[in-house]
């Protein structure tokens, strides 16, 4: 049964992005909210973003309020922030496979791959 991931790591402190907003958006001509969590202690969501029949090949965005994150820190930082919401578009071709999309993120910068 294929299925879509996430975890975030909070590369500038070291640590796992706990409490981070991640919304998943389908794009099928209209951009359509299709989940909704937040990180848990681990940088992680306790269940996959979308799986089964949920997880429809085409393409998607997730939404990380990594900004929101790191003014929870308490950090010294500019506003507006560097880094703000980060946006990943992907796309799904493979309904049946794991897509697994991190995010490694600081106040400066951020990245993302496929994962396992």
């Amino acid at each position: 049964m294929g299925r879509l991931t996430t975890h975030v790591l909070d590369t500038a402190n070291g640590k796992p992005g706990q409490g981070i907003s991640v919304i998943v958006y389908r794009l099928d001509g209209e951009r359509r909210e299709v989940a909704r969590t937040v990180t848990n202690h681990d940088g992680r969501c306790d269940q996959p973003l979308l799986e089964g029949t949920a997880l429809e090949a085409g393409k998607y965005e997730i939404v990380f309020g990594a900004g929101d994150y790191f003014r929870a820190q308490g950090q010294n930082l500019p506003e507006p922030l560097f880094v703000d919401e980060v946006a990943l578009r992907f796309g799904i071709a493979d309904t049946g496979a794991h897509y697994h999309v991190p995010l490694l993120v600081s106040p400066w910068s951020y990245s993302t791959y496929r994962g396992s």
